[in-house]
């Protein structure tokens, strides 16, 4: 969630109670100035909520990892 720094100060106490179920990037005159985190939270478990339906369920890690190496050595 994106609020201007301003909305964030009015009305800090509801998105601290935002700030448990997502992130929220503070903004001043249009640019990111700060981001509010839940410390609570892996980093995996974010990573792997922001991954949910982008990648194949019955791929594992090796997979991911094998078809990435591929796109690599496409690049060269």
């Amino acid at each position: 969630m994106e609020v201007t720094a301003t909305e964030f100060k009015t009305n800090l106490g509801k998105y601290l109670d935002l700030v448990a179920t997502e992130n929220i990037w503070i903004t001043r005159n249009g640019k990111t100035v700060a981001k509010v985190i839940n410390p609570n939270v892996s980093s995996v478990d974010i990573l792997s909520g922001a991954l949910e339906g982008k990648v194949p369920q019955d791929m594992d890690r090796s997979t991911l990892r094998e078809e990435r190496l591929r796109r690599y050595e496409l690049d060269d």
